[in-house]
């Protein structure tokens, strides 16, 4: 992970959302080898290799230090959706789904791993994401990415139509250093 010298005590974290699905540009590859399956049964092991293997390289840490009730208690929620975006067999990525209270769909978790990434895969995960959000009943679509997670990141939400609403910046919490 490698900050800019001028944002490297600083936590910058842009909230985007889309609101209405006719504003969804999606982006589909025609990879055929390409197959992306829903987690239907909680694989605490798993998901966490998944989450380790993406995550790592942008300082995701949450689920991590989460006690290992909670997590499980998380994903075995019927408001939560974990697919797996698999290339010829091997996990290349997953998006997390959270269905909020107020009827929108917050992608919680988003990425792929390492040896994926420079083949469109990023722009296809996220537009199956989406779909299915709206699938799931979304009233609005929502995601927050910050300056530790990839340097594409924003711009594929944006290319997929979702509109910033707001940006935050912070201290860099110890957490991140």
């Amino acid at each position: 992970m490698v900050l800019a010298a001028s944002k490297a005590d600083t936590l910058v974290t842009t909230y985007l959302a889309m609101t209405s699905r006719e504003d969804f540009a999606p982006s589909y590859t025609r990879a055929s080898d390409i197959e992306i399956v829903e987690m239907e049964t909680v694989d605490l092991g798993f998901y966490l290799f998944l989450y380790q293997s993406i995550g790592d390289e942008w300082a995701w840490r949450d689920r991590l230090l989460m006690a290992e009730g909670e997590l499980r208690r998380i994903l075995a929620s019927p408001n939560t959706e974990v697919h797996v975006m698999y290339d010829r067999g091997s996990p290349g990525g997953y998006v997390e789904l959270s269905r909020q209270e107020d009827g929108s769909v917050e992608i919680a978790y988003f990425g792929l791993r390492r040896a994926y990434m420079g083949r469109g895969l990023g722009k296809y995960l996220l537009s199956y994401g989406v779909d299915r959000a709206w699938k799931m009943g979304a009233k609005r679509v929502w995601v927050h990415t910050c300056n530790l997670d990839g340097p594409h990141a924003l711009a594929n939400y944006q290319k997929r139509g979702f509109r910033i609403y707001d940006v935050i910046e912070e201290p860099m919490p110890a957490l991140y250093r």
